[in-house]
């Protein structure tokens, strides 16, 4: 995006999590990078030197324009039939290579509790236990007193829990604030962010799925990790958390899944990372 260089800075900064933010309330990867767009489209139409904070403002506006859209969707029940979604959730105990494949059950799953939920509950249960937003900022987002988004997402929260055990551990704060970091810094292609959050013994497999496939890649140590990830990840990729907060990482490319990430965290840091690769992805050769 073009114009001023506090814009700029700000697509660079922000962008990531904005579109992260989005999918969590939309489960749509096309319409979380939308959202963003036009994010930042309003911000440019904006004085920045009037915005205290920014990221709140991007927060508010992103989060303004999910609420429309989750709210025209119910509106119109353009929601599709996926009748016994839940029951097809995959065991916890899989191997990160099934993740790929089975994806489209996890994703079904999720969204089917997610469209059990008013926008009002989707909206503020997103905010404050995924990206652990303080309710007063999603009171504003949402138009409701604070005391209301409370309720909002303890309703959320009850629903997602009676789903099932799988669905409901969705508040890892570790787990966001470490995968925040690691998607803002492959978007930009950020090699010092990236080691920064990485273990001084990190190991990372990457394995690509389906029969003749090549024997996994296995890099060690931060640097070669880091550069093996950019080279598939850096810039081109658009990485965001699993729906609702699941603990995997879900990279696409032209609004395409092509990858599964699942990482092993220790101290605030990766100490390993699983990928799975669907084979017909366009990789970098």
């Amino acid at each position: 995006m073009s114009g001023s260089p506090s814009i700029e800075a700000a697509w660079r900064d922000h962008r990531p999590y904005l579109v992260n933010l989005a999918y969590q309330m939309l489960g749509d990867i096309g319409g979380a990078e939308d959202v963003a767009q036009e994010t930042f489209l309003r911000l440019a139409r904006t004085d920045t030197a009037q915005i205290d904070d920014l990221r709140a403002w991007l927060t508010v506006v992103a989060g303004r324009l999910c609420l429309d859209q989750v709210r025209s969707a119910r509106a119109r029940h353009e929601y599709a039939d996926e009748a016994g979604a839940l029951d097809s959730t995959p065991s916890p105990d899989l191997e990160p290579l099934d993740r790929v494949t089975l994806d489209d059950d996890v994703r079904a799953a999720l969204l089917e509790v997610l469209r059990r939920l008013s926008p009002g509950e989707r909206v503020s249960f997103v905010l404050h236990d995924v990206f652990q937003l303080p309710f007063d900022e999603i009171a504003e987002t949402v138009g409701r007193p604070v005391g209301t988004c409370r309720q909002l997402a303890r309703r959320a929260r009850a629903k997602f829990a009676d789903a099932s055990p799988r669905l409901a551990d969705v508040g890892d704060v570790e787990h966001q604030r470490v995968t925040e970091k690691f998607i803002t810094a492959c978007a930009n292609g950020d090699l010092q962010a990236l080691t920064a959050i990485l273990d001084p013994t990190v190991w990372g497999v990457g394995t690509i799925i389906g029969d003749g496939a090549p024997p996994p890649q296995i890099n060690h140590g931060p640097n070669d990790v880091a550069v093996n990830l950019l080279r598939y990840l850096g810039q081109s990729a658009t990485l965001v958390n699993g729906p609702a907060g699941q603990p995997t990482l879900l990279a696409f490319m032209d609004r395409r899944l092509f990858a599964v990430l699942v990482f092993t965290l220790r101290n605030n840091t990766i100490l390993k990372i699983e990928a799975s690769v669907d084979p017909s992805a366009a990789l970098p050769r």
